[in-house]
C-alpha cells in the first residue's frame, strides 16, 4: 500500500514542510487522526496534532522565526514570547497555518510534551514507510491505546480499528495494554 508522489495531498505537503523545519530544532511526533489518514483512512480533518519536547523560550523563538521565514504563521499571535509564555508554557496548544489572507486549513496544532506518556512517545517515535511521508509519528500501539482508552469518539474508535487492520500482524497487544494502563494512571488519575 505504499503511496506514490502523485497521491500526495495538501495535508501531506503541509506536514512534511512543517516537520522539516521543526526537526532542526526539537524532537516531535505526529499523533492522533493524521496517523490513520496517512495510512489510507478516508476521513476529513483540518488539523494535524504535533507534540514537541519542551523547549526554552530562546529555542522556541528560533523555531518560530524559522517557521515564519518558511511561510507559516501562528494563529494565536505573531509574538513568539507571548506564544511561549501565554500558551505553550501553560500546556495550551497553538496552531500554525500557511500564511495567507484569512486562516484556512490545514493547521498544525502544537503542544509541549506534558507528562511521561508524551515523553515516552517522543522517545519511541518512528517513520512509517507505508505512508510515503518522511516524518516522525508516535507508535501505532500508542495511537491505538490513546484512541481506545482516552479519546473514544466514534472517529477515534474507527481510526484505531483502521490501524489495527493495517498493522494486524505487527502490533503488540501487550504494548497497547501497557500504554492504556499508563493513560489510566497519568491522564485519568485512576
Amino acid at each position: 500500500m505504499e503511496r506514490k508522489i502523485d497521491d500526495r495531498t495538501i495535508l501531506d505537503k503541509f506536514v512534511e514542510e512543517f516537520c522539516s523545519i521543526v526537526e532542526k530544532h526539537v524532537k516531535y511526533i505526529i499523533c492522533s487522526g493524521f496517523v490513520a489518514i496517512a495510512h489510507g483512512r478516508t476521513r476529513g480533518t483540518e488539523d494535524i496534532d504535533m507534540i514537541i519536547e519542551k523547549l526554552t523560550e530562546e529555542r522556541f523563538i528560533k523555531l518560530h522565526k524559522d517557521l515564519e521565514d518558511a511561510g507559516f504563521e501562528c494563529i494565536q499571535s505573531d509574538d513568539p514570547s507571548k506564544i511561549f509564555k501565554d500558551y505553550l508554557s501553560y500546556g495550551t496548544s497553538v496552531r500554525y497555518v500557511w500564511k495567507s489572507e484569512g486562516h484556512f486549513p490545514p493547521e498544525m496544532e502544537i503542544k509541549f510534551a506534558k507528562d511521561v506518556l508524551d515523553e515516552e512517545q517522543i522517545a519511541h517515535r518512528t517513520k512509517f514507510p507505508l505512508t510515503g511521508l518522511d516524518i516522525y509519528f508516535s507508535s501505532i500501539e500508542g495511537n491505538i491505546a490513546f484512541k481506545e482508552e482516552l479519546l473514544t469518539a466514534e472517529k477515534d474508535i474507527e481510526d484505531a480499528k483502521h490501524l489495527r487492520i493495517i498493522y494486524s500482524e505487527d502490533i503488540s497487544e501487550d504494548k497497547i495494554n501497557l500504554i492504556k494502563d499508563k493513560i489510566r494512571r497519568f491522564r485519568k488519575n485512576e
